[in-house]
């Protein structure tokens, strides 16, 4: 082929760092459109973003120039510093090392965008922990619980 295409949707989702302080409500909507525009910056898509004060789900159409990883690192790195920037609240804040990315499929991404949209009720159900476990456990993921936690 003399080209390459992609549409790659991935649902990533990541954790504060259990010493660092919660995202307050009032900053919520511009952590998540700087976020978008750190997305934007590698040639990815932002669909929708959004969260609790503990941690934050992203759906994105990756670029096929860019690794998930490094994708993920990209927009921790510069969220964490920008964070700190906006208010002394976000003094110590930071993200946890690791996170969670898991492929959407296109007969999906409505149900996904959905669930993504419905956090805040979502959560009033189910902690972080319960939905990381459904989460690994319905992709069919390996991990080790004593690893899986830890900052």
């Amino acid at each position: 082929m003399a080209q390459s295409l992609s549409k790659l949707f991935v649902h990533i989702v990541f954790h504060i760092k259990k010493d660092s302080v919660g995202i307050l409500e009032k900053d919520k909507n511009a952590l998540y459109a700087y976020m978008g525009s750190i997305i934007k910056d590698k040639d990815s898509i932002p669909i929708l973003i959004n969260g609790v004060h503990d941690h934050v789900h992203i759906l994105c159409v990756m670029s096929k120039n860019i690794a998930l990883a490094k994708l993920v690192e990209e927009i921790k790195r510069h969220s964490s510093r920008w964070m700190k920037t906006i208010d002394d609240h976000y003094e110590h804040f930071a993200w946890q090392g690791g996170y969670g990315g898991f492929s959407v499929s296109s007969s999906l991404h409505s149900k996904t965008k959905q669930y993504i949209q419905n956090q805040e009720e979502h959560h009033k159900r189910m902690s972080f922990r319960e939905e990381y476990l459904l989460f690994l456990n319905e992709y069919d993921v390996e991990y080790n619980e004593d690893y899986l936690w830890r900052d």
